[in-house]
């Protein structure tokens, strides 16, 4: 259990580094085109809208795979 607590612990902590970092990008003029990316489907009609960021998704997946399997390495 001692080591489940510790490993919440390190993700918690990542993940509230990625927060502050994604809050400080945003504010910066340019920004991050997160959301925004080629590829992701948005359709705006008179009163509809669809958005699924698909590229997006596929980048944050591959991503958070990567950082996993680092872990899992560790």
């Amino acid at each position: 259990m001692e080591e489940i607590g510790k490993t919440l612990i390190v993700m918690g902590f990542f993940l509230a580094l990625t927060g502050i970092l994604l809050i400080l990008i945003s504010k910066t003029p340019g920004g991050l085109p997160i959301g925004r990316l080629p590829g992701d489907i948005y359709i705006k009609r008179d009163n509809f809208t669809f958005y699924f960021p698909i590229t997006t998704s596929i980048i944050l997946s591959i991503l958070f795979s990567l950082i996993l399997y680092l872990f899992s390495k560790h």
